[in-house]
């Protein structure tokens, strides 16, 4: 579980992937009531899942919520850092890629269903996953996020 410096170091990714939610779907992804502080460990605690990767060629994993980090069943140090192609099988990686470059193209997919694997290989099939682009203020791609509140364990 990440304790109150881990969540502190997380405020200002946070506050990008709820500002850039806000602005391209209409709505808030959690309560933005309290500190910027309050606000990480509720999106941190919250019973759906979050994540998000850098910009990279082969983006990174930069952020995942506590649902995430039991789904994908790796740490936080584990999870961050992690090539984002890596959550998904070899032959799901064309599949996921076009939904990047979908995402990337429009803004934001509210319709996403795919195949993803934990670390230790379990699979699972998400459904309704919202993925959005992260931008600053001044429109520049951050990254990208999703968010997902339905999934369900597949045998092998």
């Amino acid at each position: 579980m990440l304790h109150a410096p881990e969540i502190a170091a997380d405020v200002p990714h946070v506050q990008l992937l709820l500002d850039s939610f806000g602005r391209l779907l209409g709505r808030e992804l959690v309560p933005r009531e309290g500190s910027a502080k309050e606000q990480a460990r509720c999106l941190f605690t919250a019973a759906f899942v979050v994540v998000s990767h850098g910009v990279e060629a082969d983006p990174l994993l930069t952020y995942g919520n506590r649902a995430a980090l039991d789904l994908w069943e790796m740490t936080a140090a584990e999870f961050r850092g992690t090539p984002s192609r890596l959550t998904a099988e070899p032959v799901h990686r064309d599949e996921r890629a076009r939904l990047l470059e979908r995402t990337r193209r429009d803004g934001f997919v509210d319709d996403y269903r795919g195949i993803r694997i934990s670390r230790t290989g379990r699979r699972f099939l998400i459904e309704r996953a919202i993925v959005w682009n992260l931008t600053d203020t001044d429109g520049t791609l951050r990254g990208q996020a999703a968010t997902f509140a339905e999934w369900t364990p597949l045998a092998g």
